[in-house]
């Protein structure tokens, strides 16, 4: 699957994706539990893999900058914007990719 963009929302167990091209539609959307998340971003192959700055971002980022895949972390509060309709997981994945394709968006760098 040739997705540009995947955002992931964090969660403690089931985690949320949503891939899709810059800008284009959605192209993936899908519940994944923590343990399954590295071998599904693995088959996937994202060009992009983007993620609020949450406590276990950091070290998700390191985990797929090792598989070569590019990591953009964002503030929530640049990603809230994004939001178009009701909260819930799948509603911010998707605005995280949103978020992520905008060309002014400031990143967070990546520790370690």
């Amino acid at each position: 699957m040739d997705i540009d963009i995947l955002g992931i929302d964090l969660a403690k167990r089931v985690l949320q994706l949503h891939g899709a091209d810059r800008g284009g539609p959605a192209k993936y959307g899908a519940k994944v539990m923590r343990a399954e998340l590295l071998a599904t971003v693995r088959k996937l192959a994202p060009r992009i893999v983007a993620m609020e700055v949450r406590s276990s971002a950091h070290c998700w980022g390191r985990r797929f900058k090792e598989l070569g895949i590019a990591i953009r972390l964002v503030s929530p509060q640049y990603v809230s914007p994004f939001v178009k309709t009701n909260k819930n997981d799948a509603n911010d994945a998707a605005a995280i990719v949103e978020a992520v394709s905008r060309p002014a968006m400031r990143f967070v760098p990546v520790d370690g």
